[in-house]
């Protein structure tokens, strides 16, 4: 490696172990270890270290195309050791400054969708459905009143056919009117007593 190289090698490499510092400090803020599962925490250290191996070898790579030297690691233990002494606290105050406008922000948002979005769409499902109900209910008002008005003029229609049906019935031999009331009677047991099975049948089937 020429002179050039190996200087821009140690840079990065300098700053590759202070942008781990922050890596790390800003996985232990999202992390919270005493409040996750130690097999959670364990797959997820496993996944920080070999994610940022990656991104140290892909940064090397660019550089000087992945030759390892030992003073490399040096570097990025100055890197590192660079970040805790200096950049540490002013990090960290930045961190939560930027966590705390995102959580601010993300409450705006919401609120904004429910004033924007959610309400209004809310209010116009329940006004349309409370419209529905009223048609409905309107509807039905109207037929079982048209139901009532047909009813009222069969009645009116047919009561001089009953009066004539009731003075023909009374004409009638007697034996005839006799007759008449067997099958009557007949008819009318016929349907109680099929009303009856069908009333044990259906009790059958919904025992089993």
């Amino acid at each position: 490696m020429t002179l050039t190289v190996q200087f821009y090698t140690m840079l990065s490499m300098i700053a590759m172990g202070s942008f781990f510092g922050a890596s790390l400090d800003t996985y232990q803020r999202f992390l919270k270890r005493g409040s996750r599962k130690r097999m959670l925490v364990f797959f997820n250290d496993i996944l920080f270290w070999v994610i940022h191996g990656l991104i140290t070898f892909y940064v090397l790579f660019l550089v000087n195309y992945g030759e390892l030297r030992f003073y490399l690691i040096l570097c990025l233990l100055c890197g590192f050791s660079a970040y805790q002494a200096l950049m540490k606290n002013v990090y960290n105050k930045i961190l939560e400054r930027v966590i705390s406008f995102c959580k601010s922000a993300a409450v705006v948002i919401q609120k904004l969708f429910l004033a924007i979005i959610y309400r209004p769409i809310k209010g116009i499902i329940l006004a349309l459905f409370t419209l529905v109900m009223f048609l409905a209910k309107v509807l039905f008002t109207l037929v079982k009143f048209i139901w009532s008005v047909l009813l009222w003029v069969l009645k009116v229609v047919t009561y001089p056919l009953l009066l004539i049906g009731r003075w023909i019935y009374s004409l009638l031999p007697k034996s005839f009117k006799k007759q008449i009331e067997k099958t009557r009677n007949f008819l009318a047991g016929l349907l109680k007593t099929t009303k009856k099975h069908f009333i044990k049948v259906k009790n059958l089937i919904l025992k089993k």
